[in-house]
């Protein structure tokens, strides 16, 4: 199985090189194959995991001086969300194929290599991270994964583009510094860098290693109050910003801290208690920046920054004795990559074919986007947290984990009860939005819509009815 995972974490690298190296005619095709290659190592350990009994294990495969540096972990967890960014890197491939073209209405690109370079980097170091033993893994790979987001947000060297990148650039990597003082922390304290060894701490230690790998979550998954990178990131491709940060980028910070927990054992209450408190603030936050917005990628930034929130309130949750509120935020991860990587691509799939992604301007999308409207209807709908869609199961276990916890500790209740009311908030918007834009005569720009490609269409298709059919399948996963 480790020979088989390190292989699918390699070949994306290695597509990144030919994609370079070989005709430019070539990269997109680079591309979709080394994405179909790496979800289908993956998805050989997972069903081979399967069938001897899904016991989990972690191997070492790089050593210095006897310590670990890095090396592998096969559980529930790990497969669980590899599986996902990996399938989501795929069809984000699959998509740029089309989106990547000179008939691209708002941004006419045919898709330099460099754009195939950096995405599949991004989806092995990806791989790579979250499949990491160590706090050293992750961080290489977490550096890895800021690198090429400003490549790929600067791709269309605007001053905007590149003022984007740069900002991205310094905030992930300022967010870095967590990372680095907790492996230096668990490395003094226990003479490793192993993520195991998290359960060996003593209190004062464990407390200052988990606000650290907190902190550096806080960055990447764009929490208050170093979220102020992802608005400006939108600048990239859609493609770009439905895997980066919707499906995957975002998903590295919430992904190491339930790591984190569920390596530590017992997790001191200060760290769920400063988790939630911010998480809480945060989804707030974003959803009072929601009624501004008339860019849908704007709208979808704040949605993100949002659904985020609930993750980490839900992980922070379960550290006061809610198994359900763990399930429930890793099972959010699940769904969320899904439903809001569907959500950009139709963003990006308004623009290739109207010129623009201005709600005000979109009207009647039914009637001349069938395939598109339907699309937008779903991910409204799994946003809005509507059954079946799939953020219906993770939400309702998320708010359930939170009233379970909340029986022990009172005053998380107050908390739960925000959430509880931003998710309400959030239905009563996003149904409001579905109306204004799917039904209807069409406005001007949708009657003039250009036809999207068949390779954007098929990886709407796809997501859509992942968002329709996914929601159990993370808890069936979990047991």
């Amino acid at each position: 199985m480790v020979a088989v995972l390190i292989t699918g974490i390699l070949i994306p690298f290695l597509g990144a090189a030919l994609s370079l190296l070989l005709p430019q005619r070539l990269a997109r095709r680079i591309c979709v194959t080394s994405g179909a290659l790496s979800i289908a190592a993956v998805s050989l350990v997972l069903v081979h995991f399967t069938i001897e009994g899904r016991n989990g294990f972690s191997q070492s495969l790089v050593k210095v001086a006897g310590v670990s540096i890095w090396g592998v972990t096969i559980d529930n967890l790990s497969l669980l969300i590899g599986f996902a960014v990996g399938l989501v890197g795929l069809f984000v491939c699959i998509y740029s194929i089309g989106y990547m073209s000179l008939d691209n209405v708002e941004h006419p690109d045919q898709g330099r290599p460099r754009y195939f370079f950096f995405m599949q980097i991004f989806i092995g170091a990806m791989a790579g991270l979250v499949f990491s033993s160590t706090v050293t893994g992750q961080l290489f790979f977490f550096e890895i994964t800021g690198a090429c987001s400003w490549g790929l947000i600067g791709y269309y060297e605007s001053q905007e583009a590149l003022g984007g990148a740069a900002k991205a650039l310094i905030v992930t990597h300022i967010a870095s510094l967590g990372l680095y003082f907790a492996a230096a922390t668990l490395y003094a304290s226990t003479g490793s860098f192993s993520l195991s060894a998290l359960s060996t701490l003593s209190a004062p230690a464990k407390t200052a290693v988990l606000l650290g790998i907190l902190f550096a979550g806080w960055g990447k998954s764009a929490q208050f109050p170093l979220h102020i990178w992802l608005p400006h990131a939108m600048a990239a491709p859609t493609p770009v910003s439905a895997y980066l940060h919707a499906g995957s980028m975002v998903n590295i910070g919430v992904y190491i801290f339930a790591r984190a927990i569920q390596s530590a054992g017992s997790v001191p209450h200060l760290v769920g208690a400063v988790g939630a408190v911010m998480a809480t603030f945060t989804l707030v936050y974003a959803f009072v920046l929601y009624f501004p917005q008339k860019d849908l990628k704007g709208l979808l930034v704040y949605s993100t920054i949002a659904q985020l929130g609930y993750i980490f309130l839900s992980l922070s949750l379960s550290t006061f004795g809610s198994p359900l509120a763990f399930a429930g935020g890793v099972a959010h991860i699940f769904n969320h990559a899904f439903a809001k990587s569907l959500f950009f691509l139709v963003a990006g799939s308004l623009s290739f074919a109207t010129g623009t992604r201005l709600m005000p301007l979109l009207r009647g999308l039914l009637t001349r986007l069938p395939v598109v409207a339907t699309g937008f209807g779903v991910a409204a709908f799994a946003i809005a947290g509507v059954p079946p869609m799939d953020l219906f199961f993770s939400e309702f276990a998320i708010f359930a984990g939170g009233f379970e916890a909340s029986r022990f500790y009172l005053p998380l209740l107050i908390l739960v009860i925000i959430a509880v009311a931003e998710g309400v908030g959030t239905f009563a918007w996003f149904l409001k939005k579905f109306g204004e834009i799917v039904f209807g005569p069409p406005s001007p720009m949708v009657a003039a819509a250009k036809p999207v490609p068949l390779s954007m269409t098929a990886a709407i298709v796809a997501l859509a009815a992942l968002t329709l059919c996914s929601g159990f399948a993370p808890f069936a996963w979990l047991g």
